[in-house]
């Protein structure tokens, strides 16, 4: 079986964040790419945001998990690459309706907002669950056009 592979970022805010979760996908057999940033230094969001969105959008990463302070500004600047949809999710239930109904494929979360243990299950359920189709297929393709 092939590995899925997962493209992450985070700016300094989301940095202690994005490693937990970098660590915690390879131990489970992801394949992962980290996009920065590197270290807890100032830096901009939308670099970060951009690499990682670019990556899925060009399907050389199947999903993406951005993190920043809040999770908000990584979230807006993936929506703007086209074929990115970013979801900014706080708990569990709202990460599997963006995937389940949305067909999310980058995860947003904010570091100074959701600690470890808790990003952990939202990522655990964010990628164990399947998009839906269907009745929402039509609302994606909208969002396209």
């Amino acid at each position: 079986m092939e590995k899925v592979k997962i493209a992450v970022g985070s700016d300094h805010g989301g940095f202690v964040l994005k490693g937990q979760i970098v660590e915690y996908l390879k131990e489970k057999g992801y394949e992962v790419t980290d996009c920065g940033t590197y270290s807890t230094e100032s830096c901009d969001y939308p670099v970060y945001a951009k690499a990682v969105a670019k990556l899925v959008s060009t399907n050389d990463a199947e999903k993406g998990i951005l993190v920043c302070g809040s999770g908000i500004g990584v979230s807006i600047a993936a929506n703007k690459v086209k074929g990115v949809r970013a979801a900014l999710c706080h708990e569990p239930y709202s990460a599997m309706l963006s995937r389940l109904h949305n067909n999310a494929n980058v995860l947003c979360l904010g570091e100074r907002i959701t600690g470890r243990d808790l990003a952990i299950d939202i990522v655990d359920r964010w990628l164990s669950t399947e998009y839906e189709g269907g009745r929402h297929q039509k609302r994606l393709d909208m969002l396209e056009q």
